[in-house]
């Protein structure tokens, strides 16, 4: 089973922004209720009990986190993406990493976009600007093991294994 373990997202509102890039990126978006930050991806396993062994020694997040600017992967740009660079998110990591967990360089964001061609880079990068420091949304203080099934339709999500935050 294909296997990765992630944080919920709620974006304030997704429309806005795949509406002010219309036209300018030709790429394949994220459906809206798959939008998430990637802690691990595990890739196929055969084994499901010895990852969530590992899991139950990871901590729930303390608080949500703020999503808070647009960005992207590439040159040119491939990977269109929000980010948050909360110092929670990093030590979170970390802790993924001191259980042998394969975290290779982490930079926290959720992928919007497969960029496939930027139409206009000129009018890409003064959109880019205005989202700059905005507030877009929030991480939810939960972690959990998704099994991804790959389909004609698209990736199919289900929850295997959650860490949730007491409250």
């Amino acid at each position: 089973m294909r296997l990765f373990v992630a944080s919920p997202i709620i974006l304030d509102d997704y429309a806005s922004i795949k509406e002010d890039f219309s036209g300018i990126i030709d790429g394949k978006w994220v459906e809206e209720d798959h939008l998430h930050l990637t802690w691990v991806f595990l890739g196929e396993v055969k084994e499901i009990k010895p990852i969530i062994d590992k899991l139950s020694n990871i901590t729930p997040m303390e608080s949500e986190v703020c999503i808070a600017e647009l960005g992207y992967f590439g040159r040119p740009p491939k990977i269109f993406f929000a980010k948050a660079e909360e110092k929670l998110l990093y030590d979170k990591a970390r802790e993924f990493r001191s259980l042998d967990f394969d975290i290779y360089r982490f930079k926290p964001h959720i992928t919007l976009c497969r960029i496939k061609a930027i139409k206009n880079y000129k009018a890409y990068k003064e959109i880019l600007k205005t989202y700059k420091e905005k507030k877009l949304g929030i991480i939810l203080p939960e972690i959990s093991l998704y099994q991804s099934t790959l389909t004609k339709e698209g990736s199919l999500y289900e929850r295997k294994y959650n860490i949730e935050k007491v409250l």
